[in-house]
């Protein structure tokens, strides 16, 4: 299984990483929203796991674009932000789910 982690907190990415440690992983790590779009022909991944606030492209813009792009890409929202109206608007844009980061163990069940 390949996941793409896309979080612009190194911490988290790793906290994520740790958590989803099963056999035969593989990951792929982005800083922002733009370098997802960009690195997500080349990985391919099965799933994504995209924080909605970052530097330089957000996470609902990576969202949209990525499914306009790939319609067929599975895309969770990670987050901090755990309120209806963001929660809303993500899955507007095509969100395949969406976690708060208090509850990334949840993040097993879903991914398995």
């Amino acid at each position: 299984m390949k996941i793409m982690i896309v979080d612009d907190n190194m911490n988290i990415r790793e906290v994520i990483k740790n958590v989803l440690d099963f056999k035969g992983v593989e990951f792929c790590e982005c800083e922002d929203g733009g370098e997802a779009i960009s690195r997500y022909s080349q990985f391919l991944p099965d799933w994504v796991l995209m924080d909605l606030s970052m530097a330089y492209v957000d996470g609902i813009t990576a969202l949209s674009e990525l499914k306009a792009m790939f319609p067929e890409s599975r895309i969770l929202i990670v987050t901090d932000h755990d309120e209806d109206s963001l929660r809303s608007v993500a899955e507007a844009s095509g969100a395949d789910g969406y976690i708060a980061k208090e509850n990334l163990v949840d993040l097993r069940t879903i991914i398995q």
